[in-house]
């Protein structure tokens, strides 16, 4: 891993791609903390509409995103998508600067925009400039590296509200969104993947037929499944964790966030220990074992959490001492772990499978999927706390369910 960061071929993208992770995170973060703390009525729909705005462009111009990555030069494209951001970001610091919701949502907006039609280049462009052998480090370190940005944009976006000025705020979102279109610049050019192809105007044609693409060809469609399915565990584990912590562990605001950092890093390692045993290899072995720990170490931090109410709001220091803290640290350790072993070599799958030419619309359409799984596991989770299902059955269930998932990927594993 440490020759691919200093490569040419591979560090300005890892680079470019953190940056914008950040950013994005930063932006939500913020705004969150400005309707929670900001007096606005309807609050918690605010927050809702916030996540939907984000993730609408998946579903609306993922096609669009892949058919630019195949049809012109990936780097090329990739330079005017970071040079529109920092115009985005601009709005942004103007809107947070005044107040404005209206301002701050439709720079959310572009922000997802962006990153719609960015997430097929940044995944379609390393087998373009790496060997096979080197996409599952390759991998390894852009999820890991996400997850982190994801933590540290999300900390630095309520470290910048609690500032109480606009000009922290101003300084990052532009400042990031700069180093982002900087590092795009040095990306080496890629060529051409298809320079015959007809860019689509109507997009949900185009969307069906990426999908009907992707579908078609078995092996692909059982990656882009795999890998949906990480996402939505991401994504149920993250939004269900700080409450979880607060009332079962007991822990205050610093522990909450302890345990989030504590989970990214091990998505990191994850991914790591996902490229070792991988060795330029295309593993999927790796993703059965991931799925099965991934299940288990859910199930028990559901059962951890059963019948627990914790009162106080501890520091990290008093429940990182306790055993219901090292068992639900350990889990979580676990579970993130499990994570990285489980998407990495499946993505890595889905790279090398694809042909040249078609390569980034592959990717798209994984995106599409994942948003929609993103969007269902939000919404049924929604549901179901309506419902009075409370934070370890949803735990169990998600693990539960992840075993069944589990069993599914022993019976129709592709062969690498």
């Amino acid at each position: 891993m440490p020759p691919l960061l200093l490569s040419r071929r591979f560090a300005p993208l890892f680079a470019c791609q953190f940056f914008a992770a950040f950013n994005d995170n930063f932006l939500r973060t913020a705004l969150v903390f400005l309707i929670l703390f900001g007096g606005h009525a309807d609050g918690e729909a605010l927050i809702t509409t916030a996540s939907a705005v984000f993730i609408a462009p998946y579903f609306l111009l993922s096609a669009l995103g892949g058919e630019l990555a195949d049809r012109y030069d990936k780097a090329r494209v990739a330079r005017w998508i970071k040079l529109v951001e920092i115009g985005v970001a601009a709005v942004a610091a103007a809107g947070y600067a005044y107040g404005s919701l209206p301002i701050l949502f439709s720079a959310l907006f572009g922000f997802g925009v962006l990153a719609a039609l960015f997430g097929p280049l940044k995944y379609g462009i390393l087998p373009d400039h790496l060997p096979r052998e080197k996409l599952p480090a390759a991998n390894a370190l852009v999820e890991g590296a996400t997850f982190v940005a994801i933590l540290t944009g999300t900390i630095a976006g309520g470290l910048a509200f609690r500032s109480g000025h606009a000009w922290p705020f101003a300084v990052v979102v532009t400042g990031f969104a700069l180093a982002s279109w900087l590092s795009a610049r040095m990306i080496p050019p890629s060529g051409e993947g298809a320079p015959h192809l007809a860019v689509s105007v109507n997009l949900a044609r185009a969307t069906a037929a990426m999908l009907a693409h992707l579908r078609a060809d078995r092996r692909l469609w059982w990656c882009a499944l795999v890998t949906s399915w990480f996402w939505l565990v991401g994504i149920v584990v993250l939004s269900l964790l700080p409450p979880l912590i607060k009332t079962a562990i007991g822990g205050n605001e610093d522990t909450v966030t302890l345990y989030l950092a504590t989970f990214s890093v091990a998505v990191g390692l994850g991914a790591a220990l996902a490229a070792w045993v991988a060795r330029g290899r295309i593993v999927l072995t790796a993703t059965l074992a991931g799925a099965v720990l991934l299940g288990a170490f859910a199930f028990d931090l559901g059962l951890a959490a059963v019948g627990v109410a914790a009162e106080a709001s501890l520091a990290p220091a008093e429940v990182f001492v306790s055993a219901r803290g090292l068992r639900a640290a350990f889990d979580l350790i676990g579970l993130a772990i499990a994570g990285g072993l489980f998407i990495v070599p499946a993505f890595a799958a889905l790279q090398a499978w694809s042909s040249a030419d078609h390569r980034a619309r592959n990717v798209a359409a994984a995106n599409v999927l994942n948003a929609a799984f993103m969007t269902g596991a939000t919404v049924l989770t929604a549901l179901l706390q309506k419902a009075g299902v409370g934070l370890p059955a949803l735990f169990i269930g998600l693990g539960a369910a992840t075993l069944g998932v589990a069993s599914a990927i022993a019976r129709t594993m592709p062969k690498a």
